[in-house]
């Protein structure tokens, strides 16, 4: 008999400070950057984020990870010994070595598991969910915790109007389980793609192999994010619309037979670009960003968690999740909750 792949627990986790963006505007006017509360809103759709306090050690990287992950533990009736794969998708590490799904491991007790780190940037968690899926499929494994963390906040140039009004601190878990192949409930199709020809679109210079921060480099903020826009914008309206309809094509479904579409939480005009080439309504679109910004691989996780949790998302819905990210990497994932 084959198997399927099926969440069954799903949790969120945030650091507890709220940036607002009068707060925001008047921080930035301190690094000589001229911005204001309406000009954020305008351009990303963002009212506010969350920011984590790295000093605090329930509010690093693995600790939104471990919180986000204890919920979707209790909502699949799982204990941490249950798991025996870790996948943790994210682009700002606890640590270079070892991997934060290690950090995590160790926070949670997941002591039969083993774990990796998967770096896709935004699409983190929409590869790390297809990974557990193929390993569920393959039959080395029977049930799998997928993290996407971010506490991008360390890696945000507070000087750069363009990118540091966007960004925020979180997490999203999931628990991903074998089921019988022919369940009703399961992930249904995928579709994965990259670009690196597209990496210098948005990426971090220093603090890798090939440039180490040196005191001169840190000064130049070589260690922090670095992103062309409006390149991005294009880029993302055209690759999340290829990437929803590939997936939507594997199952041969029609976009009006979808009950949600959770796309990465980027900006809100991507997300309604995109709405608007799929011909789908934006009531049927999961969208957060404006109380948490885009906190990367934990986007559609948590705005995932949301809906379940408030009952939007009901059992036996057709949901599509989309994502991209910096490399240029995307892809989407169609289940049936």
């Amino acid at each position: 008999m084959g198997y399927a792949a099926r969440i069954t627990g799903i949790g969120s986790a945030f650091p507890e400070k709220h940036l607002s963006n009068e707060e925001l505007t008047r921080m930035l006017a301190h690094h000589d950057v001229e911005t204001s509360e309406k000009w954020i809103l305008d351009r990303t759709g963002i009212r506010e984020r969350r920011v984590a306090n790295v000093e605090n050690e329930a509010e690093t990287n693995s600790s939104l990870g471990a919180r986000a992950a204890r919920k979707a533990l209790k909502m699949a009736g799982r204990k941490a010994d249950d798991i025996d794969q870790i996948i943790y998708a994210t682009c700002s590490p606890d640590t270079l070595l070892p991997s934060t799904a290690c950090w995590l491991q160790k926070k949670i007790g997941a002591s039969n598991a083993w774990a990796m780190d998967i770096n896709a940037a935004c699409s983190g968690f929409i590869y790390g969910l297809v990974t557990a899926q193929q390993f569920i499929l393959s039959g080395q494994a029977r049930t799998i915790l997928v993290v996407g963390g971010e506490v991008l906040s360390q890696i945000t140039n507070w000087s750069d109007r363009s990118s540091c009004i966007i960004f925020g601190d979180g997490a999203g878990a999931v628990i991903v389980e074998r089921v019988p192949a022919g369940s009703r409930q399961r992930i249904l199709s995928s579709h994965l793609t990259s670009n690196g020809s597209l990496s210098m679109l948005f990426y971090v210079p220093a603090g890798g192999s090939n440039l180490e921060v040196t005191p001169e480099r840190y000064a130049k903020n070589l260690h922090k994010m670095r992103m062309n826009g409006r390149e991005i914008f294009k880029v993302a309206v055209r690759t999340l619309t290829e990437c929803a309809l590939r997936t939507l094509e594997k199952r041969r479904l029609s976009i009006e037979r979808l009950d949600w579409f959770v796309p990465h939480q980027a900006n809100l005009r991507i997300i309604e670009a995109v709405a608007n080439r799929l011909a789908f309504p934006m009531d049927r679109v999961l969208v957060n960003l404006e109380r948490y910004g885009n906190t990367s691989a934990a986007t559609i996780p948590s705005a995932l968690d949301e809906a379940v949790r408030d009952g939007r998302i009901r059992e036996g819905q057709t949901i599509l999740l989309d994502a991209f990210g910096a490399g240029l990497t995307a892809g989407a994932v169609l289940l049936r909750w």
